[in-house]
């Protein structure tokens, strides 16, 4: 079984700045593909990032040039960067783990961490 925990939400104002950590427990870390998902009130939890095994990502639109999902396997940690935020990027984050290799869907998830945006 996998374990995922969030560090890092919290208050932000709009144009600010926050970096999301994830730490994941077990030995497949390296191979796994990996996400971020949010999920604001009253909205579907949607895909904000996702990294595969080997590094490559991909972004929800809403996010492509102010967010940055990276992963550092020495620490089986995945991180979100998240610079330029807007109100609307005010949400629950959660950490996902998918297959091996490549992002196909989250198979487990985190418990979430509050992000929000405002003045």
């Amino acid at each position: 079984q996998v374990q995922l925990v969030e560090t890092g939400g919290g208050l932000v104002q709009p144009g600010g700045s926050l970096r999301l950590s994830c730490v994941a427990s077990g030995s497949s870390f390296s191979v796994a593909a990996m996400g971020w998902y949010r999920q604001a009130p009253g909205k579907q939890r949607e895909m904000v990032a996702t990294i595969d095994y080997r590094g490559s990502t991909n972004y929800a639109d809403s996010v492509k040039g102010r967010f940055t999902i990276s992963r550092d396997n020495t620490k089986n940690t995945v991180y979100l960067q998240m610079n330029s935020l807007k109100p609307e990027d005010t949400a629950v984050y959660y950490c996902t783990q998918g297959n091996a290799f490549w992002y196909t869907g989250p198979t487990y998830w985190g418990q979430g961490t509050q992000v929000t945006v405002s003045s």
